[in-house]
């Protein structure tokens, strides 16, 4: 795997990306007053409560709370994990995305932009291939007769970019492999194999081929089934390759993404023709994992795409396992608003079959019935137990409380505890001991209130140049006044970086534990007059600088009561009393 992208990288990124411009050519803004506005593209809404600053190349929704910089947005509004939303930036610049060389990695060759541009490029041209293949070979009767047997039209499969790799066993690589270096990137890329020095054969052969898009649309590899007899496995599918990670990417998902400009569900299925047949029916919605089992990343690649996810298997044992590494799989990314569901098909049907005979409108009526993931959690926990039994009930608890805990949503762990309750004969109190931070305590805590430090530091964050107004004392932190070690280093960043600003100092901490509540801080509206933004920044300082010097001296008082103070502490202890009367 490449190295980490150099956080020089990522400033300068920043540094070089104008928010406004960003978002104006996705959404379009219209300026008002200081600041960009527009309909959020995160929530339906009739009236603009959207936000963009460009002093603080930050953006912030007052209906739905969402905010962020440059990354932040491509993240959400094109659905792309950090890296990717990386690349997209650095593409917009035109700029290459390095990679900083990790321990026991330097050996190993790095890829570069260009090198993964030519292999995306090869393998579009390999989809082109096997399209043309699937018109002008002298099988593409049979095999356009077998697509509409399946009951696929010719817009599906353009749609889907659906083509046939011929029987020959060199046809891919005598059109694509010219020279040395071609032939040697085909073996790379897994599109021809090579058992003997100097003879390539095509990896696939008399196969039905279905391309294999990234988040971006880009061919990263493909997926073919036999189309009759025993000629090899049912479906063949590329090996890894350093532009393809199976664990990472979902068939269909850039399709689904197309086809709404908000998807509000995705159904999960298990196969590649389930996913096109679905399409075929007007179900645009699905997509497969890639030859293996619903992974932790493609849960999260899922829930960052829409938050409703609906899992369907076949009834049978494969399929409720299937189903229930998802549901393990999908745990730790249930957060509030975000629903999981299951759907399990009649035996002997799967979604190509059953679509084809119940048509549309009967098979979406099953998924309206699915079943909330937690029916389905505490089925499977239960179908070995005993429950009437203490031992069953004993059991039972010791296997869900551990799941419970990774659920992050306050509301789905406390529905889960109230009814793993019900099922042992127990409170939901007596089980709050037994997990480890529940969330209906840590949701009673108060709301975030603006104390003087928040204050401080949100002034600060959302206005760096504030930092050369005060005393940069860095021996304050020795004090441990919560939230001091923080302010100051902020304010350090803002002394070493005078051309910083809010976009770029939450990038620096996203990260860090302190991330949610800096980005809390960077939306907050403080409604203080620009005029008078230096003096109230000054006098909020100089409360946190004077709770400082109290708890200082109330420690001194205390050591002096208990211990004795020494020449120097009282020299501390009388400077502190004066300076405090002064103040």
């Amino acid at each position: 795997m490449a190295g980490k992208i150099p956080r020089s990288f990522i400033d300068d990124l920043l540094a070089r990306t104008d928010i406004i411009d960003l978002i104006d050519n996705k959404i379009g803004l219209k300026k008002t007053g200081k600041d960009y506005q527009a309909c959020c593209p995160f929530h339906n809404e009739k009236s603009p409560s959207f936000t963009v600053s460009q002093d603080k190349q930050f953006y912030h929704c007052f209906g739905c709370g969402a905010h962020g910089n440059a990354i932040s947005f491509i993240m959400e509004y094109e659905k792309l994990e950090f890296v990717d939303a990386i690349e997209e930036l650095a593409a917009n610049l035109h700029l290459e995305v390095p990679r900083e060389q990790t321990a026991g990695q330097s050996s190993a060759p790095q890829v570069s932009a260009e090198q993964k541009r030519s292999d995306y490029d090869l393998m579009l041209q390999a989809s082109n291939f096997y399209q043309h293949q699937l018109k002008h070979h002298q099988n593409s009767a049979d095999v356009i007769s077998y697509l509409k047997g399946r009951g696929l039209s010719g817009q599906t499969v353009k749609k889907y970019m659906i083509g046939y790799a011929p029987t020959e066993w060199d046809g891919l690589c005598k059109q694509l492999a010219r020279t040395k270096d071609q032939k040697q990137q085909l073996t790379d890329l897994k599109l021809a194999s090579e058992k003997t020095p100097g003879r390539q054969f095509d990896f696939f052969r008399d196969r039905l081929m279905f391309p294999i898009r990234d988040k971006r649309g880009r061919v990263i590899a493909f997926g073919g089934r036999v189309l009759q007899g025993d000629n090899g496995p049912k479906y063949l599918n590329s090996p890894e390759t350093r532009i393809f990670h199976k664990g990472f990417e979902l068939y269909g998902l850039y399709e689904a993404k197309q086809a709404f400009k908000k998807l509000t569900q995705i159904m999960v299925v298990e196969g590649y023709m389930d996913v096109v047949a679905l399409s075929e029916q007007g179900i645009e919605y699905a997509v497969a994992a890639l030859g293996t089992a619903t992974t932790s990343e493609h849960m999260q690649t899922l829930f960052r795409a829409t938050d409703k996810v609906i899992c369907c298997y076949d009834g049978d044992r494969a399929g409720k396992d299937a189903a229930w590494r998802a549901l393990e799989n999908a745990l730790p990314y249930l957060n509030n608003g975000k629903a999981l569901l299951f759907v399990f098909l009649p035996d002997g049907e799967d979604p190509d079959s059953l679509v084809q005979k119940e048509g549309k409108a009967l098979f979406e009526q099953r998924l309206e019935q699915a079943s909330d993931f937690t029916k389905v959690l505490f089925e499977r926990l239960s179908l070995e137990l005993d429950i009437t039994t203490d031992a069953g009930k004993a059991k039972l608890m010791s296997l869900a409380l551990p799941m419970i805990e990774k659920v992050p949503s306050d509301f789905y762990q406390e529905n889960l505890l109230e009814k793993l309750a019900r099922l042992i004969g127990r409170t939901r109190e007596q089980l709050n001991q037994k997990i480890k931070n529940p969330r209906q305590q840590q949701s009673l805590k108060s709301k975030f209130k603006m104390t003087p430090m928040r204050i401080a530091i949100g002034l600060l964050l959302q206005h760096p140049q504030l930092a050369n107004s005060i005393p940069y004392a860095p021996e304050l932190v020795e004090l441990n006044l919560p939230g001091l070690a923080l302010f100051k280093q902020l304010q350090a960043l803002c002394l070493k970086h005078n051309q910083i600003n809010t976009g770029q100092i939450l990038e620096l901490y996203r990260e860090s534990s302190d991330f949610k509540a800096l980005s809390m801080l960077a939306g907050w509206q403080h409604q203080i007059d620009e005029g008078q933004l230096e003096e109230y920044f000054k006098n909020t300082f100089k409360f946190i600088e004077d709770q400082c010097l109290n708890h200082r001296l109330e420690t001194l008082l205390i050591k002096d009561k208990t211990q004795g103070l020494n020449k120097d502490e009282r020299l501390e202890y009388s400077l502190l009393t004066q300076a405090l009367k002064g103040s």
